[in-house]
């Protein structure tokens, strides 16, 4: 029944009732109409058809609704995802109660000037949320959850008489799940677990941890397969392995890293060619597939790196003992070497399982000191010619990528110090040097050569892939631009890698280009993973895997298992080809969607600390860039990455906003307030619950009137 109504509508292109449907279906007895009746329901519930207030049926394709997940930011507007659409944009007013990645139907109200589709949710169809983080409020003889994330606007009750709750106190952290509604906004919850006491250390990050789903311990089934992995490489273990613990290897990471997953080498060869050596830990030799550690390891998906801790996708055992490629010691590698000609092709390699020992764990500051200041630290007297040459080389392969169209934001990251309480006291920028930019093109290297050579054995795999950008999105940046008075030439259709390159270097030198490079880059579109090959867009590459970090990501662990299976072992049997073609599309989508999870979760994280740290700055002034503008106000972004609103109440004038250049303009003043322009902000509100922070302008601001008048 269910699939012949979906047949009627879809050929019919108006809304039917339920009698036009009886007879289009030539129903004649009370029995079908039943039946149809209760298929109705469950289409409609299912999401598959919408029902209108009148009691029309029709399917989304057809009419001017469309269904789609609806992804609500922490300024409180939102979008929705439909398949076949660029993203619909969702004013704060048109949300209508949907939470963030509810199922949702939403009309298309019009198209924005910027060529952005603009529409109102109508109704959720499906509330994805089950589990809420809450901070525990007494109220009479109710214990209620206050959601941590404001999106929610749920009244939450758990049972103040079942026993699992007799504990609670005010004022802590639980993870509840949603049981029963009450009402349209009301739900009977269950507890979880207690996260902590708001007040204790470190608990509200774990919080945002929970909020994430994100698991902070490992299960009793994975912990007990650790006693079997071993402390130390087994001597039967480097049999049919390639020794190279005479090469001279080494590791370079960050001062406090200790899950280490890649080693380099590098050799000039008599041609003048270059024979670089990437060594990667071989996590698949310990983790076995089916076994309860790689099943943990793929439900995570990956590490999650936050400001005082790092959540591994494996135990410690592993990633940072048998696993991580610690100095002086034997571990067992998967090498791909290549030999790279004087142009940065790569002509010749070799990829196979080998066993290596690092002669030192370096650190980029270190490295950095060589290879930029030519300051040769303790402990580096032995490496400094060899880190010289690998400059070289890789200054060599980033312009053969260059020179192909790669395209290099260089986003800037914050780096959050904390205490021993957890507290922030600095914000700074991240460093990226050159030992950074060096090892990133060595790992692209390593990352393309074996995804190429799985390609042309036309096996299943799993690919990095970066989808160019639509058309639509580049044309609404272009007009961006030319409202700020920046010309470009260009055409539209032109989204190559090389155009959008030249088109982020015609205005590096603007003192704007932050915040037009970011603009930029949000046109893009995400990286994912994939088991067809798109190619990077990002990176002009044909061709790309991730194959260097399997300590923390799962497809890097996949990309070794079948290294292993196809190379090492030569199974490529049609049952080997099934199995994986069947296996690969659910490993790429939950390793994408966990990344996803992932980011949002570390970028909460640092949300809160920033506006943690600018409780402790109440009153104090800053220059910053204005980094976005909407009509209830402008975003300030300061030097070290933080952001907080202006908001349009706050200033000495009405202001309107215009959408195309997306600027403030005073009605009496005439002032203007754009992207990019450099302002001096006085902090007044800042709240690490709300992970907000306020700013009034220190000229021309209300406050400031009203102090003159006084």
């Amino acid at each position: 029944m269910k699939e012949r109504i979906l047949e009627v509508l879809k050929n019919t292109n108006k809304a039917l009732t339920l009698e036009e449907l009886d007879v289009k279906l030539g129903i004649g007895n009370v029995d079908d109409t039943k039946l149809l009746m209760e298929s109705l329901n469950e289409l409609e519930e299912s999401g598959d058809i919408y029902r209108s207030n009148k009691n029309r049926y029709m399917i989304f394709e057809n009419g001017p609704l469309k269904k789609g997940t609806i992804s609500i930011n922490k300024k409180g507007f939102g979008f929705v995802e439909v398949d076949g659409y660029d993203d619909i944009f969702i004013s704060i007013d048109n949300i209508n109660n949907a939470l963030h990645n509810d199922l949702v139907v939403v009309e298309i109200l019009k198209r924005k000037d910027d060529g952005k589709l603009e529409g109102r949710v109508v109704r959720v169809l499906k509330r994805e949320l089950n589990t809420i983080v809450g901070e525990v409020q007494f109220k009479k003889k109710d214990i209620y959850v206050i959601p941590d994330d404001k999106r929610i606007k749920l009244e939450l009750v758990i049972d103040r008489n079942k026993k699992d709750n007799l504990g609670l106190v005010d004022g802590h952290k639980v993870l509840v799940t949603l049981k029963k509604q009450v009402n349209k906004n009301k739900y009977l919850c269950k507890l979880d677990k207690i996260i902590g006491h708001k007040n204790d250390p470190g608990v509200d990050i774990l919080s945002i941890i929970y909020d994430h789903n994100i698991k902070d311990t490992f299960d009793e089934e994975t912990l007990a397969e650790l006693p079997n992995i071993p402390e130390e490489v087994d001597e039967k273990d480097l049999v049919g392995r390639k020794d190279l613990t005479n090469e001279m290897i080494f590791t370079i990471d960050g001062d406090d890293t200790k899950d280490i997953d890649d080693a380099i080498s590098l050799d000039v060869l008599e041609n003048g060619h270059y024979r670089l050596g990437v060594h990667i830990a071989d996590v698949t030799h310990y983790v076995k597939e089916g076994s309860a550690l790689d099943k943990e390891a793929q439900v995570r998906g990956t590490s999650v790196y936050l400001v005082d801790r790092v959540i591994p996708m494996y135990p410690h055992k592993l990633s940072n003992g048998i696993c991580s490629l610690n100095p002086n010691v034997i571990r067992l590698a998967i090498s791909c070497v290549m030999e790279i000609d004087e142009k940065g092709n790569t002509v010749d390699y070799e990829i196979f399982e080998s066993y290596i020992k690092s002669r030192i764990q370096m650190t980029y500051k270190n490295v950095n000191k060589v290879i930029e200041e030519d300051i040769v630290p303790v402990g580096y007297e032995e490496f400094a010619d060899k880190l010289k040459q690998m400059n070289e080389l890789s200054k060599i392969i980033r312009k053969n990528k260059d020179d192909r169209g790669y395209i290099n934001f260089d986003v800037d990251e914050a780096k959050i110090l904390v205490d021993e309480n957890c507290h922030p006291y600095e914000i700074t920028l991240r460093n990226r040097g050159r030992g950074e930019n060096m090892i990133e093109d060595f790992m692209i290297c390593a990352n393309e050569c074996v995804a190429t050579h799985i390609f042309y054995m036309q096996l299943p795999f799993i690919y990095r892939v970066h989808e160019e950008p639509k058309e639509e999105k580049i044309s609404g940046f272009l007009s961006y631009l030319s409202a700020m008075g920046i010309s470009v030439n260009g055409k539209v259709n032109d989204v190559r890698p090389k155009t959008i390159q030249r088109l982020l270097h015609s205005f590096e030198d603007d003192p704007r280009y932050p915040v037009l490079a970011n603009q930029l880059l949000r046109s893009m579109q995400k990286a994912i993973y994939l088991p067809d090959n798109l190619g990077h867009y990002g990176l002009a590459s044909k061709c790309y895997t991730h194959f260097t970090s399997p300590i923390r990501r799962y497809p890097d662990t996949t990309v070794h298992r079948l290294l292993r299976t196809y190379l090492f072992k030569g199974e490529i049997s049609t049952d080997t080809i099934k199995k994986w073609e069947m296996k690969l599309p659910e490993i790429a989508d939950h390793s994408s969607e966990m990344e996803r999870e992932a980011v949002d979760c570390e970028r909460d994280v640092d949300d809160m600390k920033m506006a943690e740290y600018m409780e402790d700055h109440i009153g104090d002034e800053f220059v910053g860039m204005i980094t976005g503008v909407a009509n209830f106000g402008m975003f300030v972004g300061l030097p070290n990455l933080i952001e907080g609103m202006v908001r349009v109440t706050e200033m000495n004038d009405y202001y309107n906003f215009d959408e195309v250049s997306q600027t403030l303009i005073g009605e009496r003043t005439h002032k203007r307030y754009s992207l990019g322009d450099k302002v001096r902000v006085k902090v007044v509100r800042a709240s690490k619950e709300e992970r907000s922070i306020d700013f009034i302008l220190v000229e021309g601001d209300k406050h400031e009137k009203e102090k003159e008048e006084s």
